[in-house]
């Protein structure tokens, strides 16, 4: 057998045996709950004006296998912008979310503040987050409801002390839409997924990508951003994540994660 018919028959084998292998090892991989339904073993919250693990107003609750997040202990909001970490950080990986806005905003909200709400990630680790900082340096795919008749598109991403390119062209405001708007009214159950591969980045809502964009940095122009950079490297590749509690009541039944 000549050297080339030898070549011609070995490659394909190769080729297969990386594709099964491949394939083998993605299927492997499997979704893991961060939330027990039960309490918030593994979480803790940060909410402006208090310290790092006091839930003040018992913002931060699970009640019938769900997270809660209310504000029914709250004469009036007064920016008391919060979140609840996960104790641990990430970098390549899916999270998958159900959420669901419920009640009334709070006395005391923002104007924005009606039906909205996020997942946070890639954030700065919340033992660095100062006593009175509103948000965390991070990235966030910003939940929102609808009132019944507007459009009201889910799936922002904004970026808190970070940039990122998006067809190529880096963020010129603080949240950019999604590409594909989908809006969802009343108290009904939505599935967002986030999906960050080294630099790729992409943002799902039931099952449907609406967005994808690319190379996260720190800010080097922001207050804060420019304080995570590090010599001449500021690029994001890992954080922790978190939920936003942004003034309207929200619940979370599912939050899981598959590590790439």
């Amino acid at each position: 057998m000549t050297r080339k018919r030898f070549f011609l028959l070995i490659v394909p084998v190769v080729l297969f045996s990386f594709n099964f292998s491949t394939t083998n090892q993605i299927s492997k991989k499997k979704w893991v709950s961060l939330f027990n339904g039960k309490n918030l073993d593994g979480w803790t919250m940060k909410i402006s004006g208090y310290k790092l693990g006091e839930n003040f107003g018992n913002t931060f609750r699970v009640e019938d296998g769900i997270l809660s997040v209310r504000y029914d202990q709250y004469d009036s909001f007064r920016n008391k912008f919060g979140a609840l970490y996960y104790n641990k950080r990430f970098s390549n990986y899916r999270l998958k979310v159900e959420y669901r806005f419920v009640g009334e905003t709070t006395v005391g909200a923002p104007v924005w503040g009606y039906r909205d709400g996020g997942v946070q990630y890639h954030c700065q680790d919340p033992k660095s987050v100062g006593l009175k900082q509103s948000f965390p340096v991070c990235l966030e795919y910003n939940l929102h409801g609808g009132n019944g008749k507007d459009e009201r598109p889910v799936g922002e991403i904004c970026a808190n002390g970070m940039n990122v390119e998006i067809n190529g062209q880096k963020n010129s405001s603080y949240c950019t839409p999604a590409f594909v708007k989908r809006t969802f009214h009343g108290d009904q159950w939505v599935t967002v997924e986030i999906d960050i591969q080294g630099k790729q980045i992409k943002h799902f809502v039931n099952g449907e990508e609406i967005l994808h964009f690319e190379n996260p940095t720190f800010n080097p122009a922001h207050e804060l951003g420019k304080t995570f950079v590090k010599g001449n490297d500021n690029a994001v590749k890992d954080g922790f994540i978190s939920l936003q509690s942004n003034s309207h009541p929200i619940d979370f039944r599912k939050i899981e994660i598959m590590e790439y």
